[in-house]
């Protein structure tokens, strides 16, 4: 079946035109999210999920990353694997893939046919959809279930979207629940404190199913070790039952390298293995994709290490310190708050040559702008500010380098005035024309930024419409030695 760009466009216009919080930010009251309409819905489609043995991931940052290499690992075993992430790039099918391929424009548009009949009538019959109306959310995470369980899938990786507890996922019954790290992100929504976000991310604990917890803050442990005991859920822990040693790149660095790993967990010695993505920080997140796969063998479903290191090798994560060009290097990074602008500040010192650089940046009203511009900034000499267009929730650029300028003040930094861009295209065009050709751009502050900058690169205009495999490769990662 050939569908026409209009009809996956009108798809398309009907998603979007469901109530989406990634466009409109979070309301300030949980009571907006509910889980039994979600849980109707999937009754409705049949319960897709229950085809499925699951890996329910939550985390501040580090899941989508997570997720991924444990969805490579499970393909590269031969089990087929769907993998539910978010938000996408340029293209919605990105959030569903099965075995690393992505859902075809043909395919979404015969799943959005099935199921919006069945949200009609639940939005017009259902008590639960009295007050508001299945969610852009909601109804893509029922579509990437559907999908996957009738590609024939036996596992799914699921990243939550947003928390946990009252996550659209949520409504699943994994083999293993995770929780990779916890920090400050959606405090409006999560809570103010580091244990009421943890006990959020929480709510994914299913009574009497393992769960795998990555490297966390005492409070955020103990908060989450309190759950998961009154739920009976049995724990690794990373730093008690999993550790991870990491080996950087030596210095000085003519090229990008990401350095090797060893784990160690209470089950196995993995050995030394190349990092699969840049950043010190994608150790620690490979370490708890390895602890997951071993939990996962204690529940029946074999991952051997031959089929864990080609999965990682090949595992693609774009916009993750993703290298797009050089002369001068062209990097994107999708950090978006303020342990992940950290993370990335680290990973210019440690990955990268110490060339002239310039910081190429936009973020979301939400976040803690200057938390993030006081890790960034002094990495970089010269500031491009800029904002994304598709996505109404971008910092105005004037606000924007006001506190560019007053950060960089305050940390008494010798920047001059940031540059100004209307669009993420002319950014580049003006970062490229102040950077040496010896040095280094570096765009970040949203993934929303991250997939606008990316589609000006890589000459896709209409983003949602294009199919798999019309965008290049990126720079491909050099071998480790």
């Amino acid at each position: 079946m050939n569908i026409t760009g209009s009809a996956h466009d009108d798809r398309l216009a009907y998603l979007h035109g469901r109530l989406n919080y990634e466009r409109l930010g979070m309301p300030r009251v949980s009571t907006r999210f509910e889980m039994g309409r979600m849980s109707r819905l999937l009754r409705e489609l049949g319960r897709p999920e229950r085809a499925l043995r699951i890996i329910h991931v939550a985390g501040t940052k580090g899941k989508g990353s997570t997720s991924v290499l444990i969805a490579a690992a499970l393909s590269a075993a031969g089990i087929r694997t769907g993998l539910f992430t978010s938000p996408h790039l340029q293209r919605l099918e990105e959030r569903f893939r099965v075995d690393d391929l992505e859902m075809s424009p043909d395919r979404l548009v015969e799943l959005v046919d099935r199921v919006r009949p069945i949200v009609e009538r639940l939005d017009r019959d259902d008590p639960r959809f009295a007050e508001r109306e299945a969610t852009f959310f909601e109804i893509t995470t029922a579509i990437g279930l559907l999908h996957f369980a009738e590609a024939g899938a036996s596992a799914a990786v699921l990243e939550v979207g947003l928390g946990g507890r009252l996550d659209s996922t949520n409504v699943v019954r994994p083999v293993v629940s995770v929780i990779t790290s916890i920090s400050f992100d959606h405090m409006k929504l999560l809570g103010n404190t580091l244990d009421a976000i943890a006990r959020e991310k929480a709510g994914i604990l299913k009574r009497g199913r393992p769960a795998v917890l990555g490297p966390l803050d005492d409070e955020s442990r103990d908060a989450i070790l309190e759950v998961a005991r009154s739920r009976g859920c049995p724990v690794r822990r990373f730093g008690v039952d999993y550790d991870v040693e990491y080996a950087p790149p030596e210095q000085p660095l003519a090229e990008p390298s990401a350095g090797s790993f060893r784990t160690i967990t209470w089950r196995t010695d993995w050995g030394s293995l190349p990092v699969p993505f840049l950043g010190a920080h994608q150790a620690r997140n490979a370490a708890v994709a390895l602890a997951v796969i071993d939990l996962l063998a204690e529940c029946g479903i074999s991952v051997p290490r031959e089929a864990v290191a080609r999965g990682f090798a090949s595992a693609q994560w774009p916009a993750r310190l993703e290298i797009m060009s050089r002369d001068p290097w062209l990097v994107i990074d999708g950090a978006h708050n303020l342990a992940s602008a950290e993370a990335l500040a680290d990973a210019m010192g440690a990955h990268f040559p110490p060339v002239p650089r310039t910081l190429v940046f936009g973020t979301t009203r939400d976040k803690d702008l200057r938390g993030q511009l006081r890790a960034l900034l002094p990495r970089f000499e010269r500031v491009v500010a800029t904002r994304y267009l598709e996505n109404p929730r971008a910092v105005p650029i004037e606000e924007l380098a006001r506190a560019v300028e007053e950060v960089g003040s305050e940390l008494g930094l010798n920047l001059g005035p940031p540059r100004i861009a209307d669009t993420p295209a002319s950014a580049l065009e003006i970062a490229r024309e102040i950077t040496p050709r010896q040095g280094l751009i570096c765009v970040t502050g949203s993934l929303f930024l991250a997939g606008e900058t990316r589609a000006a690169l890589l000459g896709d205009s209409s983003r949602s419409a294009v199919g798999r495999g019309t965008i290049p490769a990126p720079i491909p990662r050099e071998p480790q030695r």
